[in-house]
């Protein structure tokens, strides 16, 4: 492969690298209530519940 494909291949893999660690610096955790967490929980449940029986 001539060098400058080279250069695009290293580019184009450096910029995938550079966004992904962006978007995890910039990442931040959601601030859940008892009562939002309680309610996700119970959703969770239920939704493996009804993967089980779906089975």
């Amino acid at each position: 492969m001539p060098w400058y494909a080279w250069l695009i291949l290293i580019i184009a893999l450096g910029s995938i690298v550079g966004g992904l660690m962006m978007l995890r610096d910039t990442a931040k955790k959601l601030p859940l209530t008892e009562e939002q967490l309680r309610k996700v929980r119970e959703r969770n449940a239920e939704a493996d519940a009804k993967d089980a029986q779906d089975r």
